[in-house]
């Protein structure tokens, strides 16, 4: 039970702020699936704390078979959420407009690392490359030593 009891996300599995996004979505009470690629793709899945209330099931979204598995459960979905790079979504036939043409309600969450645009946008974004590309990474360490890695949540 909670505030979102009665609502249905899908996350496309992945890393970052989406899989942290679901997590409080399903906190708050929302029925949240998440489509796996392999059960195998990640042994860290099982300690994965960001899995926490969620259901999974396993689809492979390069197929015919995949790709129409999804769009069935988006048809009765309230919100879908990924955080591929840019025009993945496109090219596996499930990108925003495909999801809406099934159910023109849906909201289509995205999270990039960069943005959907710009010299950055097909680039992985990560902790590291934010705060090096700000300075911030520069202030972490000892002079005259090695870089420190800066500790994180991040597998």
């Amino acid at each position: 039970m909670g505030a979102l009891s009665g609502y249905k996300v899908i996350e496309l599995a992945g890393m970052g702020p989406c899989p942290m996004a679901g997590m409080l979505l399903a906190d708050m009470g929302a029925e949240v699936i998440v489509i796996d690629r392999d059960a195998k793709a990640n042994p860290l899945y099982a300690k994965d704390m960001s899995r926490r209330g969620k259901k999974s099931i396993i689809v492979n979204l390069k197929s015919e078979q995949g790709r129409n598995t999804l769009l069935q459960l988006i048809a009765n979905a309230d919100v879908l959420i990924e955080g591929f790079r840019p025009g993945v979504t496109e090219k596996l036939g499930i990108g925003p407009e495909d999801c809406l043409a099934v159910n023109p309600a849906l909201i289509y969450g995205r999270m990039t690392g960069w943005g959907q645009t710009g010299p950055l946008a097909q680039t992985a974004g990560h902790d590291i490359n934010y705060i090096a590309l700000t300075g911030a990474l520069h202030s972490i360490g000892v002079k005259g030593q090695k870089p420190v890695v800066p500790l994180n949540f991040n597998r």
